[in-house]
């Protein structure tokens, strides 16, 4: 497998959108620009997932500046007859350098499984790409008590097949099924700590050793409210942002707002 940038556990701490379905090419040039210029990250790692549209002009603008660019999906396979689909060396030639995988809109909407998300991973791996796995429970599941379970199943199916050193340049984004979306509400960030504290032992276990498993970011209903207390939760290693990044001036100020110093909070 080739080698990706390997992502930092614990500090510095991330901070990433993707805008889904939305960003036209004006828009998307002028977001770009605006987040070019930015100054000053406050030691977050910015990140930001376009459209496919749009995502190569994006990268371009970014090319010099310390925004990371990723896709928001990709098939398995390197080329094929795959209609309508991305491939990995697609988006390595666009500028990306990560890919997000499996969101629950994903899932839900399109069919995928743990099995395709792993089978995603591995070939993220291949092409130099860092993958962004997101994984989460749905209101019936946390009600029925086995939320626990669920997560461990779709971090294990993510890994599966992976040696040690390469599940260190996995990332994963825990993002409540019920607490993303216009009708998704915040997670407390007690029950957010609770879920981290079980991902991060299976992502230890999967890793060999504490210290080096990939890092676990926080998504659901993010804003600049609650920025701060979930940035400022031990297990968590940065923040997946939805709309309330959707502006250049929202996501700047969500970056100020979870920036925080490189220690653990209780």
């Amino acid at each position: 497998m080739s080698d990706p940038a390997t992502p930092a556990p614990g500090w510095p701490f991330w901070v990433g959108t993707s805008w889904k379905m939305n960003g036209l090419p004006d828009d998307a040039r002028s977001y770009a620009e605006r987040i070019a210029a930015v100054d000053d990250w406050h030691g977050v790692l910015p990140f930001v997932m376009p459209p496919f549209t749009v995502l190569a002009d994006v990268a371009r603008l970014l090319r010099d500046s310390p925004v990371q660019v990723g896709g928001q999906n990709m098939h398995w396979d390197e080329c094929g007859s795959w209609t309508g689909e991305i491939s990995a060396p697609m988006l390595r030639q666009c500028g990306a350098t990560m890919v997000e995988l499996g969101h629950s809109e994903r899932r839900r909407h399109f069919g995928e499984t743990d099995q395709t998300v792993n089978l995603k991973v591995h070939a993220a791996l291949r092409h130099g790409l860092t993958p962004l796995v997101c994984i989460g429970e749905t209101q019936a599941e946390r009600d029925g008590g086995v939320a626990d379970l669920i997560l461990a199943r779709q971090v294990r199916l993510a890994l599966h097949g992976l040696t040690a050193a390469h599940v260190g340049r996995v990332m994963f984004a825990y993002e409540p099924v019920w607490a993303i979306g216009e009708a998704g509400r915040p997670a407390p960030p007690e029950l957010v700590a609770q879920a981290a504290a079980g991902i991060r032992q299976e992502l230890d276990r999967a890793a060999g050793a504490p210290g080096v498993s990939p890092p676990l970011l926080y998504g659901g209903s993010v804003n600049l409210e609650n920025a701060a207390p979930y940035a400022a939760l031990a297990g968590i290693d940065g923040l997946f942002v939805g709309r309330a990044a959707w502006t250049a001036e929202g996501y700047a100020a969500l970056a100020r707002a979870a920036a925080r110093p490189p220690c653990r909070g209780p």
